[in-house]
């Protein structure tokens, strides 16, 4: 069983902070720690996370099977698309992303018509600024991928309220 750390002060540090905290753990050899409970995640497939998604199976995850917290990682590497989430977080994640999504979607499809050469980062990256200014955290501190049930449920406000409307 992997050991346990036990100060979780690093997880009161800003998100993206705690990214390139993750990051080292990988690059070291490690594997992220769970916020939960603070042990060391273990590198799974997908065939452990979703058993009923054959589709699935080949993809890398982080689990901590105690917390059922996980997290996927970036295709065809082992870096992890943002922190282990149980399942409160994973639900408000998708709502944000949900109520997001469709916001920098539309954006990309005004501009590209307009311009043949924008691209959806291009989209993406402003409608994240733009949140980013809303939420009152630096730029490259906004990700939902990272952000806790608090941030999820202020990117759902504040994308239901218009505000990263153009």
């Amino acid at each position: 069983m992997p050991a346990r750390v036990e100060h979780l002060s690093v997880f009161l540090c800003p998100p993206f902070q705690l990214q390139i905290i993750l990051e080292l753990f990988i690059l070291n050899g490690l594997t992220p720690i769970c916020p939960y409970c603070g042990n060391f995640s273990s590198k799974v497939t997908g065939k452990e996370i979703y058993p009923h998604r054959p589709d699935l199976f080949h993809k890398a995850f982080y689990q901590c099977a105690p917390c059922d917290a996980y997290v996927g990682c970036h295709p065809g590497t082992d870096k992890p698309l943002g922190r282990l989430a149980d399942a409160e977080l994973r639900r408000w994640k998708s709502i944000a992303h949900a109520a997001f999504d469709p916001i920098w979607k539309a954006r990309f499809e005004r501009k590209r018509q307009v311009d043949q050469k924008y691209r959806k980062h291009h989209a993406r990256g402003g409608r994240y600024k733009r949140l980013a200014e809303l939420l009152g955290i630096p730029s490259k501190e906004c990700h939902i991928g990272i952000f806790d049930v608090t941030l999820c449920k202020r990117v759902y406000t504040l994308c239901k309220s218009g505000a990263l409307e153009d």
